[in-house]
């Protein structure tokens, strides 16, 4: 085995080390006595649309090439949120998504539009590639339907108005809008409503109609993002253009944007925007908001708030957790055949080649096609890494791997992917076994086993703290991700060298951890997982 010590400490120190700083870390925003503490979602849950549908509130993000995708949550409170579905199970409108000889990286779905109109429920998105697709429903949990539309639009912002007529506001820098029949075909031209005059980049339209006024709530998008209310009252025009949230000092709040203007029960308003919170990814804030001469103004005293009171809804709801573990087993012990709502495929999956049913209690993953390489891997099963509240974000996740059934060529493990990605798990090699830890497709260690069982762990850190534990290696600007493994789940070994975690464009969701089972030579061979779980998350998986 050849460890690389001037890469990584003795790992029976270091995880002391990470432990002692995330144990006694709160795991959720709800402070539990009436306040809560941003983000509301320590996850990567970008591009917030949030309605309110009588006293729940229902909030749609982007997934893009992750599917079941098109997530959607729902809320009592705006601060504790629950799965409610994933609208869109698979997307079979290109091969791509099926990674056959090409992928979907950074593509996919986009900022979604979600509206509630006489009775239905509507989510109105763009994929890059395809084009616009809408997707509506009777009950946010579904059954979803999907069809594709003639024509595409960029950040859309679906509007239905007093008088029955449908619009869509959308674009880049330049916002335009566009009137829709009752089939969601475009009945006008896209007519210049306002161009973006503060710097390039206006996106991200909502649009709403409020005392008399139609506004559109825009965002300057970036890592310093700026969040703008335009009005008139006229649909078409002109607006006016107000700045109201440029948050600059930097923290859990820096540069935040984008998103959905919310009123309670009660007439509270309130905003949830998205902060860029480096390779973890973009995390959801909620801000309150005055109205001042007719504009939303966000956060207090022209400042995003990190700790405040919770919305008043009209009464108590209970602190909820999202799950981010699995025993892919229900505690009293009867099969199941569907896989919790916290997780999410890259690509489309290949439905014959897992299974919860042919070894119950576990998670079976068959390699699924021949390839050189994760990124092309097939039936990946991903999920958010989700963070402590603290000044460094961490998480945790440990597996339990059976790998005694392996063929020829075969790897899996436990990966944390984006560009660069990294993982620790065994490749059967002439025969043998080998534990091995790959670096952006680099093998940086090997080691032979003879067991069948491993204990794969991935540790990933973001944040003032992150140098601390590699000895100032950490690269100013990006997070880290460590390995190890055990035999018996008590003693962990490290192994590998340091990921330098980043939040690269080319993929642009934050980094995933990642369950996966892939074959350099012909396929046949698989693997059992056990549990997986993420110590800054609940046991239980949400179905």
């Amino acid at each position: 085995m050849k460890i690389k010590l001037r890469h990584i400490i003795c790992s029976s120190l270091l995880s002391m080390l990470f432990l002692v700083n995330v144990f006694g870390q709160k795991m959720q925003s709800d402070n539990g006595d009436g306040t809560y503490t941003n983000p509301v979602i320590a996850a990567d849950f970008p591009d917030p649309d949030v309605i309110r549908i009588d006293s729940v509130y229902y909030f749609v993000s982007t997934t893009m090439f992750i599917f079941p995708g098109v997530t959607i949550l729902k809320s009592y409170d705006l601060v504790n949120w629950e799965y409610c579905s994933n609208a869109v199970p698979r997307f079979d409108f290109h091969k791509c998504y099926d990674l056959e000889g090409c992928n979907r990286y950074g593509h996919g779905q986009w900022a979604t539009s979600l509206k509630f109109n006489k009775g239905k429920f509507y989510l109105l998105f763009i994929t890059l590639d395809e084009g616009g697709f809408l997707c509506t429903a009777e009950k946010p949990e579904g059954p979803w339907q999907i069809r594709k539309l003639p024509k595409g639009f960029y950040d859309p912002g679906l509007f239905f108005d007093d008088d029955g007529r449908i619009y869509v506001a959308h674009g880049y820098n330049e916002i335009r809008l566009t009137e829709l029949d009752e089939n969601f075909t475009a009945i006008s031209s896209d007519s210049l409503i306002f161009t973006g005059d503060i710097r390039r980049g206006l996106e991200g339209a909502h649009v709403y109609k409020i005392n008399d006024y139609y506004y559109l709530y825009c965002t300057y998008g970036g890592l310093d993002g700026i969040q703008v209310a335009l009005r008139s009252k006229n649909i078409y025009g002109p607006y006016e253009q107000k700045v109201v949230m440029s948050e600059k000092t930097h923290g859990p709040n820096f540069g935040i944007h984008q998103g959905a203007l919310i009123q309670t029960q009660t007439g509270e308003w309130w905003t949830m925007l998205f902060v860029d919170s480096g390779p973890f990814g973009r995390f959801p804030s909620l801000q309150p908001v005055t109205w001042v001469d007719g504009w939303p103004m966000v956060g207090v005293d022209g400042k995003a708030v990190v700790h405040y009171r919770k919305p008043d809804v009209g009464k108590v709801h209970p602190i909820h957790v999202l799950p981010t573990s699995d025993e892919f087993n229900p505690e009293d012990g009867t099969a199941i055949t569907t896989l919790g709502m916290q997780w999410g495929w890259n690509h489309n999956p290949d439905s014959t080649q897992w299974s919860l049913t042919e070894n119950p209690g576990y998670l079976r993953l068959r390699t699924a096609s021949v390839v050189d390489s994760l990124p092309k891997a097939r039936n990946t099963l991903t999920q958010r890494m989700f963070a402590y509240y603290s000044d460094t974000l961490v998480s945790m996740a440990t597996t339990k791997m059976d790998f005694g059934n392996m063929k020829e060529g075969d790897i899996a493990g436990l990966a944390v992917f984006q560009d660069p990605y990294a993982y620790i798990g065994i490749k059967r090699d002439n025969g043998q076994n080998y534990l091995i830890m790959v670096n952006n497709g680099v093998t940086i260690d090997s080691m032979l086993v003879e067991e069948s069982t491993v204990y794969l762990r991935a540790n990933a850190i973001y944040g003032s703290g992150a140098a601390l534990y590699f000895g100032g290696e950490a690269v100013p600007g990006t997070g880290t991700a460590f390995f190890s493994y055990s035999m018996d789940n008590e003693s962990y070994a490290g192994i590998g060298n340091v990921l330098n975690m980043e939040f690269n464009l080319k993929i642009f969701t934050g980094n995933k951890f990642c369950l996966f089972n892939y074959t350099t030579k012909e396929t046949g061979g698989f693997v059992d997982f056990d549990w997986f779980r993420n110590r800054c998350g609940r046991k239980n998986s949400s179905r």
